[in-house]
């Protein structure tokens, strides 16, 4: 039977990102939902993104927005995300891949691309949530991308289980409606990367090394 794996807040650990795909060993068949926040903070941003890049020549891949990548398409425009992209750990990125303007030249297709959320059997996938209340295509995208405790704290009316991260706890937040496995990685130093494998209904948990 195919998988749906899911894997978010990577943060620029590269290595911890190949632990994680190791310990899974992906095939053909099934289908990894990457769910953003890919740069910033650790030292391999660009590794990161060749490498999941690269894995559309292993199995099914699906990009989402995080909330890192929308503060760095933001930043030349906005003073706002130009401030959060810097001073959460965008120096990180622009020093991974020679300065700041090389992330779009050499990246610009994959990041101009990101979704907002994916949807596949009964899971729904996204960066940080969504307002709760709001028909799902009226959410706006800021709410996908930096939503916390108004989203995490109550039920939500929609007919998925919805895996998302974002918001990092020690270990997985399982609630009957929703899964967040943001663990901390690249933010804490010994925090492991988590992912979530979605297989005959029932959920499960691999952490990097």
């Amino acid at each position: 039977m195919s998988r749906i794996i899911g894997i978010s807040d990577i943060h620029g650990e590269y290595y911890k990102l190949c632990s994680v795909l190791d310990k899974i060993a992906p095939q053909k068949d099934d289908t990894i939902v990457f769910m953003g926040d890919y740069i910033d903070r650790g030292a391999k941003s660009r590794e990161v993104v060749d490498k999941i890049i690269d894995m559309q020549n292993v199995c099914n891949c699906v990009y989402l927005i995080g909330s890192h990548e929308y503060a760095m398409l933001q930043a030349k425009t906005d003073d706002y995300y130009n401030y959060l992209f810097w001073n959460y750990g965008g120096d990180a990125t622009a020093d991974s891949y020679g300065c700041f303007d090389n992330i779009m030249k050499i990246h610009g297709d994959f990041f101009n691309n990101l979704k907002p959320y994916h949807i596949i059997n009964n899971y729904m996938f996204v960066h940080a949530g969504i307002r709760i209340g709001i028909p799902l295509d009226q959410q706006d995208l800021t709410d996908m991308v930096y939503i916390r405790s108004e989203f995490y704290n109550k039920p939500h009316q929609l007919p998925y289980k919805i895996i998302f991260g974002h918001t990092e706890f020690e270990k997985p937040q399982v609630q009957n409606d929703k899964i967040c496995i943001d663990t901390g990685c690249g933010k804490y130093p010994k925090a492991p990367l988590t992912a979530i494998i979605c297989e005959n209904g029932k959920e499960t948990f691999v952490n990097s090394d």
